[in-house]
C-alpha cells in the first residue's frame, strides 16, 4: 500500500489491515504445524497486578487462540522474586512443546528485565528481550527483534515508505523499542539519529527527520515544532488517560497538516506488534521441526 497525502492532509497509517494479513498467514502456518504434530505454543510470563498489562496479555491470548496458537499465561503474582521468575523462564525454555516465551513488564521491584530475559532460550525469545538476541540484532545476525520495534519497520514497508538514504530520527533509547528500531533502520540504510531525555533542543533534531519514530511514553511530547513538513511519523507511545482511553506521544492535532503520515494510537503499531509476536512463535515452531 502506498502512502497518499498532500500538503494539507496527513494520512492515517493504520496497522489494522497489515495485522490482519499477518494473522492470516500465521493461521495457515499454525494449521500446517498442528497437522504435522507440532502445535505452536506461546507462554507469557506475568509478575504484576497492573491492569493495563492484564488487558494487553488478554489481547495476546485472544489473538493467539484465533490463529490456532496455544497461549499459556503464567501468572507468578506481583510479589514474585527474581529467582522465581528466572526459574520459570528456564523451565519454559527447556520444555520442547513451548516455542515462544514472553516476559511481560512491568516487573516487581528489584527485578531487572535484561538480567531475567537472559534465561529465555534465544530460539524461543519471540520478543527479542534476551541480551543475546539484542546483540545478534546489532551485529546483523539472525535473531528475533523486539516485536514493537519490528512493527515499526513492517508499517513503513506496508505503506511503501523508502528508507535507504533517508534521515530517520528515533526519540527514545529503550531496549524494547528505541535501540532495536534504530538498528533495524540502519540495516535498511537509513541515516539514523537517536534522541533521549538528555538531548538538547529535541525539536531541532526531530525537524531533521524524514521518518520520525517516537517511543518515550509521554503525552504530547511531539508537537508541530518537532515536525518537518512531509515527514512520516510513527507514534509508538501508549499512554492511558484519566477517562480510560489511550493516547500516544505525538500531539495528533498539532501535527495534522504537517506530517505526511501518522500512526494512530490506538490502532497503529499495537495490533502489528501482537501479530508479529504470533508470527515469531510459528517461525520458532517451524524451526524446531528442522
Amino acid at each position: 500500500m502506498t502512502l497518499v497525502s498532500d500538503e494539507t492532509t496527513t494520512a492515517v497509517l493504520s496497522g489494522a489491515e497489515l495485522a490482519k494479513d499477518i494473522r492470516a498467514r500465521v493461521t495457515a502456518t499454525a494449521a500446517e504445524l498442528t497437522d504435522a504434530g507440532t502445535p505452536p505454543r506461546l507462554a507469557v510470563v506475568v509478575a504484576t497486578d497492573d491492569e493495563s498489562t492484564a488487558w494487553y496479555v488478554r489481547s495476546i491470548a485472544k489473538a493467539a487462540a484465533k490463529t490456532g496458537i496455544r497461549c499459556d499465561v503464567v501468572d507468578l503474582g506481583a510479589d514474585a522474586t527474581p529467582e522465581r521468575i528466572r526459574g520459570e523462564l528456564t523451565a519454559l525454555s527447556e520444555e520442547p512443546s513451548v516455542h515462544g516465551i514472553v516476559l511481560q513488564t512491568p516487573l516487581p521491584g528489584g527485578a531487572c528485565l535484561e538480567e531475567l530475559a537472559a534465561a529465555i532460550a534465544p530460539e524461543k525469545d519471540v520478543d527479542g528481550a534476551n541480551p543475546v538476541s539484542l546483540g545478534r540484532l546489532s551485529a546483523g545476525l539472525p535473531a528475533f527483534a523486539p516485536a514493537t520495534a519490528a512493527a515499526v519497520l513492517e508499517l513503513l514497508d506496508h505503506y511503501e515508505i523508502p528508507l535507504s538514504g533517508r534521515r530517520a530520527v528515533v526519540v527514545g533509547r529503550s531496549n524494547v523499542v528505541g535501540r532495536p528500531a534504530a538498528q533495524l533502520l540502519l540495516r535498511r540504510d537509513a541515516t539514523v539519529t537517536v534522541c533521549h531525555r538528555y538531548t538538547r533542543d529535541l525539536a531541532a533534531h526531530a525537524r531533521q527527520a524524514e521518518v520520525l519514530v517516537v517511543a518515550v511514553g509521554r503525552i504530547g511530547l511531539i508537537g508541530a515544532e518537532h515536525i518537518s513538513p512531509g515527514a512520516v511519523v510513527i507514534d509508538v507511545g501508549t499512554n492511558p488517560t484519566e477517562d480510560g482511553g489511550l493516547v500516544g506521544d505525538v500531539d495528533e492535532e498539532a501535527v495534522t497538516g504537517l506530517a505526511a503520515g501518522l500512526t494512530p494510537v490506538p490502532g497503529g503499531v499495537g495490533p502489528v506488534t501482537t501479530a508479529l509476536l504470533l508470527r515469531h512463535t510459528v517461525e520458532s515452531a517451524w524451526r524446531s521441526t528442522a
